[in-house]
């Protein structure tokens, strides 16, 4: 092997070596929990599908232990908080995410398992889960302390808390504002003390939304990234929910995944030796003073052709090798913005640079829904005929209807309202667009 390819090889090495280093030597773990199956009230539509995927999230980014558990009963719930903070003693990093049922009770946040009745104040102790207890379990994690809560839903515990006539139940809705909060640890609400977040028509609630779309982005501040979550939540909601954040961290950046490693450029390898080319002799000016005698003739001598010039090697390109995993979140993260905000000349875009290709037949369907099917034969129009044998009522015509309803269903998609659109169609040339559209989800 030559030595420059011996220098390249050896760098990349490196590189790898140092990379897997840095990813090893940070502990993260995750504790997802979705409550939804509601025995004493109304189930809640996206809380298993909001923990679910961000259980997946976790996975994709290299978290070494994800415990995800769904519709936990009192005792279950409180089983999963201890056995999370064993697993969470030697962690550098602590997530815990919950979805589901919130309540305060005099200034302090409950988390609801499924099966707690609340009938009186007091029964919050043995039927539901203090924020209080989360906190302290995650005090051994080293560096980054954080849980987030999409608990601040609309339900009916308090007012049944209320009716029993009882003094401490407080708050109408949503958590209370927490004052006091442990160093590295950040707490991050759905929505504001006070208030409530929302369920949202898609199939994730709009906090589970952002969360997956800026949470996990590699080398950026966790408190950058709640942010974004925050201003996309605002814009989603119209304005009508605002999550918020209590704790602190210090002056470093604390980075939920860590930034990918770039690998240093390959070292040039010397170039090879050039023969030298000798440059032909400036013609010499006769001196007018004393001409010079003619040349003498020779026999012209075989000479060998003069030897190409070799340019200097050019140093291989290494590419970097992304992990299909992260390639596929990515690429889902671009398709549900693509959805939420369609653009043909994007989606086309789209399409030639995807590497997920579990993803394919989803982004191929968003793009027939958007520029039609290329392979279907044009509508005939009507021939003369056949329009005098209509009848001679006029019909409204519903194709401007229905494309000005599958414009709007673009921006904002959702399979329930596809699927109602399918049956409430009435321009047919619309139809493989609209099945197209639904197919992007992956119906």
């Amino acid at each position: 092997m030559k030595l420059r390819d011996l220098l390249v090889s050896g760098f990349v090495l490196a590189a790898g070596v140092l990379f897997a280093t840095a990813a090893a030597a940070e502990r993260r773990v995750a504790l997802v929990i979705g409550n939804s199956a509601y025995k004493n009230a109304a189930k809640l539509a996206n809380t298993i599908n909001d923990s679910t995927a961000i259980a997946n999230l976790f996975k994709s980014v290299g978290f070494e232990v994800v415990i995800s558990r769904t519709d936990l009963g009192v005792v279950d719930f409180k089983r999963a908080v201890r056995e999370f903070l064993l697993t969470a003693e030697t962690a550098d990093v602590a997530v815990v995410y919950y979805a589901g049922h919130g309540i305060e009770i005099g200034g302090n946040n409950y988390l609801v398992p499924v099966d707690a009745r609340l009938g009186r104040d007091y029964d919050v102790d043995d039927e539901a889960v203090s924020l209080e207890r989360i906190i302290w379990a995650l005090q051994p994690v080293k560096r980054l302390r954080l849980i987030l809560l999409d608990a601040c839903r609309d339900n009916p515990f308090p007012a049944k808390i209320r009716s029993a006539g009882l003094t401490r139940a407080t708050v109408a809705g949503g958590l209370a504002k927490i004052q006091d909060v442990s160093a590295d640890t950040l707490v991050a609400f759905a929505a504001k003390a006070g208030s409530i977040s929302y369920d949202g028509d898609g199939i994730n609630s709009p906090y589970a939304t952002a969360l997956l779309h800026h949470l996990a982005e590699p080398g950026i501040d966790i408190r950058i990234a709640l942010g974004r979550v925050r201003d996309e939540v605002l814009h989603m909601t119209g304005g009508r929910q605002e999550p918020f954040i209590y704790g602190s961290l210090g002056g470093a950046t604390t980075a939920l995944v860590p930034a990918v490693a770039k690998q240093p450029a390959p070292v040039p390898a010397p170039p090879p030796a050039v023969v030298a080319r000798q440059e032909p002799a400036a013609p010499v000016k006769p001196n007018p003073v004393t001409p010079l005698a003619p040349p003498v003739a020779a026999a012209p001598a075989p000479t060998a052709p003069a030897p190409a010039k070799v340019e200097p090697a050019k140093p291989p390109v290494v590419a970097a090798i992304e992990d299909p995993a992260l390639a596929c979140k990515r690429d889902e993260l671009r398709l549900d913005r693509l959805r939420s905000d369609p653009s043909a000349d994007e989606i086309t875009k789209f399409r030639r640079e995807l590497t997920c290709d579990r993803l394919r037949p989803q982004v191929q369907r968003l793009y027939e829904s958007m520029v039609g099917d290329p392979h279907a034969p044009p509508a005939a129009a009507p021939d003369a005929k056949s329009a005098s044998r209509q009848a001679p009522a006029p019909v409204e015509d519903p194709c401007p209807r229905d494309v000005a309803r599958l414009a709007q269903l673009r921006t904002d998609p959702s399979i329930g309202a596809i699927v109602t659109f399918e049956h409430e169609l009435g321009c047919e040339y619309l139809r493989p667009q609209l099945q197209r559209l639904r197919e992007s989800f992956g119906g």
